[in-house]
C-alpha cells in the first residue's frame, strides 16, 4: 500500500487518532509492537490559529513515530488551511481531516461527522487544504454517513478524491450510531471496490484482534486496517494482529509480569516527554487499564489513579507483578473506553 509516495508495506495497521489517548508516549508504545502508522490527537483549527498551548503542543512528533499522521478538525474552511500550513510545518507524513468525530461538541458544531450534513462544504474545505500543503498528502476520516437515511459514503469517497485526497478512512458506523451496534463493513467494502476508486481504503471499526483484521482485509479488500479502541490498555495489539496475519496462528496474552514490564517502559516515556508531574497525571488513564480484568483489584486500580510519586508507583506495578504473576491472562481483553476520532 501506499499514501501518495509513502511506501507502507502490504496489509499496514494504522492507530487512530484518539483524543487523551495517542499522546506521544502511547504512540511510542504502539510504535514499538508494530503499528505502521500512527496518529496525533485530534487538533482543533481554530486553537492552533489561536496559538493554544494546548493544540499547539499536540503538533510534536518525533523520528521515532514516523510514518505520522497529525489529524485536524474544524467547521470553517479559513481556519482549517491555515491549521493544515502550520500542521505541514510540523513535519508529518500525513494531513489528516477530521470528517468523522461524533461528539456532539464536535458535530453539533458542523466540524467532524457534522460536515457529512453539507457535502459541498466537505469537499471544498479538502479542495483547499490539498491545495495549500503542496508537500505532504492529505487524507481523510469519515464515516458511512449521517444516519441510516443518509449513508452517503459512496458519493463523499468520489468527490473527495476528485479533488485530491491520497487515502480515505471509514469508520463502518454512521454519526447517529455514535459507537452503538456492530460497525458495518459492506459499504467501505463497495467503496473499495467501485472501480472508479483509484485512492487507498482504509477500514476502521471493531477491530480487536488477529482474526477480525485478517477477514476485514479478505472479506472487503481494505488496503489498510485501522484500529482504534481496542489498543487502550492494549498497544500490544498490533503485534497480535500481525503475528496472525503472518502465520495464522493467535499469540497468547501477555502475562501479568509482561503488562507490568510494558506499563513502566509507557510511565518512563511519558515522564520523559512531559515532565514527572504532567508525565504521571496523564498516565492514570492507562495503567489500571493495562491490568483491567484482573480479580480483586480495585484497591490497587486506586493507587494506580491517585499515586504521584514515581518509585510508590513502581513498587505498586512491582507488587501487582507479585501478586497477580500466576494469573491467566487469557480471560483478560481491556473493554474499549476511549473514542476513535
Amino acid at each position: 500500500m501506499k499514501i501518495a509516495d509513502l511506501e507502507l508495506g502490504d496489509k499496514p495497521l494504522f492507530l487512530a487518532p484518539m483524543e487523551d489517548v495517542t499522546d506521544p508516549s502511547f504512540r511510542s508504545m504502539c510504535k514499538e509492537f508494530g503499528a505502521d502508522v500512527v496518529y496525533t490527537e485530534f487538533i482543533s483549527s481554530d486553537g492552533l490559529i489561536r496559538d493554544a498551548a494546548k493544540s499547539l503542543k499536540k503538533l510534536e512528533i518525533t523520528e521515532a513515530e514516523r510514518p505520522v499522521g497529525i489529524q485536524i478538525y474544524g467547521h470553517l474552511i479559513e481556519p482549517m488551511v491555515e491549521a493544515a500550513r502550520m500542521a505541514e510545518a510540523a513535519g508529518p507524513d500525513i494531513i489528516d481531516i477530521n470528517f468523522g468525530c461524533p461528539m456532539k461538541k464536535i458535530a453539533g458544531r458542523g466540524a467532524g461527522s457534522g460536515m457529512m450534513r453539507d457535502v459541498p462544504l466537505m469537499v471544498e474545505m479538502t479542495r483547499r487544504i490539498v491545495q495549500a500543503v503542496d508537500h505532504t498528502p492529505v487524507t481523510v476520516k469519515t464515516r458511512l454517513g449521517w444516519d441510516d437515511e443518509n449513508k452517503n459514503i459512496e458519493e463523499i469517497a468520489l468527490r473527495l478524491q476528485d479533488v485530491g485526497i491520497a487515502a480515505l478512512t471509514i469508520h463502518g458506523r454512521t454519526r447517529a450510531q455514535i459507537y452503538r451496534g456492530e460497525a458495518d463493513w459492506t459499504l467501505i467494502g463497495r467503496v473499495k471496490n467501485n472501480p472508479a476508486i483509484r485512492i487507498p481504503i482504509i477500514g476502521n471499526g471493531d477491530v480487536d484482534s488477529g482474526p477480525r483484521a485478517a477477514a476485514m482485509f479478505d472479506r472487503y479488500g481494505v488496503d489498510g486496517v485501522m484500529i482504534g479502541r481496542a489498543t487502550y490498555g492494549r498497544p500490544w495489539i498490533f503485534r497480535e494482529v500481525r503475528y496472525y496475519l503472518t502465520t495464522g496462528e493467535v499469540l497468547p496474552q501477555p502475562t501479568v509480569v509482561e503488562r507490568v514490564e510494558i506499563a513502566k517502559r509507557h510511565l518512563r516515556k511519558s515522564v520523559e516527554i512531559k515532565g514527572e508531574y504532567v508525565g504521571v497525571l496523564e498516565m492514570r488513564r492507562h495503567l489500571s487499564n493495562y491490568f483491567k480484568g484482573l480479580p480483586d483489584f480495585k484497591q490497587t486500580r486506586l493507587q494506580l489513579v491517585t499515586l504521584t510519586d514515581i518509585p510508590a508507583l513502581m513498587a505498586t506495578l512491582d507488587s501487582i507483578a507479585e501478586r497477580w504473576g500466576d494469573f491467566d491472562t487469557s480471560q483478560v481483553v481491556p473493554a474499549p473506553l476511549s473514542h476513535e476520532l
